[in-house]
């Protein structure tokens, strides 16, 4: 240390300089001390360092704002120290892509959100719009620091704006990993994915509030939850069992999507032929009314078998999510004959208007297979406002301009088959199965009508209704009248759709579109 002049302190050194540095440095990377990691590691929950070492590639991480300090005075914050205000931001590399992110301290005062905070996590948002790089933000926050007033309220709504600002820009996940409540749910429902663990809830009004408002009594667990969220809710789209299995599916859902809207989804190395499928002419049952899995077709369809089913405990009766075929990202809609009978209902609805926009705004091409028996009839879906939320898929398919493919497997029943992309709708392609049945309504139903009176004065009524009904499905219930109608461009042999979507795919990768000049549409609420 050098001599000071006149009775001044003593110049530190460099080398003093950067021990003290270090130390520094030490002190916020231990977050809330060993006593409070101890804690957390106890709970079944990482801190907030070690979620991100596992989820980035090594080395990679580069910390923005390590010695960010909150400036509030009042209530006993003027000597408190928070370290990195409770949550540890940056950029860094998952899988080779650049991805900027937050992670939330719990070891540091809960990892409440005070306005810095929010600042640090907005801020990080803003560098992901302007590099064109998803943005990740884990979660786990005992919610706002009140501590700081209005000031943690201004930070939070800085916070959604930018969500908005990202939407349909780059891709945004959202990991849920301990508590996530209050105002602070909706970073996450303004995101486009979210990851929820085991060992966390969501929710609005925790349970104490509930019984004090309304008197009802529940858990922390049955109202935010995993299983609520997904199951009840479909606030969630994936569930893990802890934080490594949510990193992992974080990783997973980013190798299907691309970095920002202005780039095509990632193509994986794939030079394997494409090859009939035999298996694929014995999945699916003759008779209509019979149930499958269609996840089997989906399975033989697209590459090794592999699709991140999305929201997969949420409106069962469709299944969508993320698949390739020969190395390329798809997005997957598809009915479900095994749960109620796959038709559509305001739920279902929801669901694939939703995941299609998205698919959309990134550049990824539909596939679409069709077993509709139509939308779900009953008073409360009418009441629910069915129409309004059918209306949704229509729109969503039709405002759609990257590639779509349509595969009819069976039933394809009235609006429901158009709301599953038929051709008026901007399918690209149209194939159907040999079993296929295309029509205004199922012919047990639409021989009762347009056969009413033959039957009615036939002697053994029985035999006139089956006659009838034979005759309108060889009349109209088979996808060869459609065909000729061009609504349907090829009837296919089920052993051949993995073949023809990848052909078609290769020919429509570089679709482009033009679409009336207008700020934009009004989908139906």
């Amino acid at each position: 240390m050098s001599q000071g002049q006149g009775g001044a302190p003593p110049t530190p050194s460099m080398k003093e300089k950067i021990a003290g540095l270090a130390a520094n440095r030490t002190r916020v990377e231990g977050g809330g001390g060993p006593a409070q990691i101890d804690k957390q590691h106890a709970a079944g929950k990482m801190t907030a360092r070690q979620r991100i070492e596992h989820l980035v590639d090594t080395g990679s991480f580069q910390e923005i704002g390590l010695f960010a300090r909150h400036r509030a005075t009042s209530l006993g914050m003027a000597d408190k120290d928070l370290p990195a205000d409770g949550v540890v931001t940056g950029c860094a590399r998952v899988d080779g892509k650049v991805v900027h992110l937050a992670s939330q301290d719990f070891t540091v005062s809960g990892g409440a959100a005070g306005e810095v905070h929010s600042l640090k996590v907005a801020e990080m948002m803003e560098m992901s719009l302007k590099t064109g790089s998803p943005f990740v933000f884990i979660n786990d926050s005992g919610g706002a620091r009140v501590q700081e007033g209005i000031d943690s309220l201004s930070g939070y709504g800085r916070v959604f704006y930018t969500n908005v600002m990202l939407s349909g820009s780059v891709p945004q996940i959202s990991l849920i990993c301990g508590p996530c409540a209050g105002g602070a749910s909706y970073s996450p429902a303004l995101t486009d994915f979210i990851i929820q663990t085991r060992q966390a809830q969501m929710f609005i009004t925790g349970p104490q509030v509930i019984k004090q408002v309304t008197g009802e009594t529940v858990s922390a667990e049955a109202l935010g939850g995993p299983d609520a969220q997904m199951n009840r809710s479909g606030v969630v789209h994936l569930v893990a069992e802890n934080d490594e299995d949510a990193l992992y599916q974080c990783r997973r859902l980013l190798s299907f999507l691309p970095s920002n809207n202005l780039e095509d989804p990632p193509q994986l190395p794939f030079d394997e032929p494409l090859e009939a499928d035999p298996a694929l002419n014995e999945i699916v049952p003759a008779d209509v009314k019979a149930g499958y899995d269609v996840r089997d077709v989906i399975a033989r369809c697209v590459d090794d078998g592999d699709l991140l089913e999305i929201q997969a405990g949420f409106a069962a009766n469709l299944v969508i999510g993320f698949a390739r075929i020969q190395g390329r990202s798809i997005g997957v809609v598809a009915n479900q004959p095994s749960v109620k009978a796959g038709a559509l209902d305001i739920d279902a609805s929801d669901k694939a208007a939703r995941f299609i926009r998205f698919c959309n705004a990134f550049n990824i091409p539909l596939v679409t297979f069709v077993d509709v028996p139509g939308f779900l009839p009953g008073v409360e879906q009418e009441y629910g406002g069915i129409i309004r939320h059918g209306a949704k898929m229509l729109f969503a398919y039709s405002a759609t301009t990257v590639p779509k493919l349509t595969v009819i497997l069976r039933k394809a029943y009235g609006g429901a088959y158009l709301a599953m992309c038929g051709k008026d709708l901007g399918a690209d392609r149209v194939v159907a199965w040999p079993s296929a049945e295309v029509a205004v309504m199922g012919a047990e139903g639409a021989a009762e009508i347009v056969f009413r009176k033959a039957i009615a004065e036939a002697e053994d009524t029985g035999a006139k209704r089956a006659e009838m009904i034979r005759l309108y499905r060889e009349t109209f219930a088979n996808p060869y009248v459609a065909a000729g109608r061009r609504l349907v461009d090829d009837i296919i042999e089920p052993s051949e759709t993995r073949r023809y979507l990848g052909q078609a795919l290769a020919s429509l990768w570089t679709k482009r579109e033009v679409r009336p000049p207008k700020k934009h549409g009004l989908i139906p609420l």
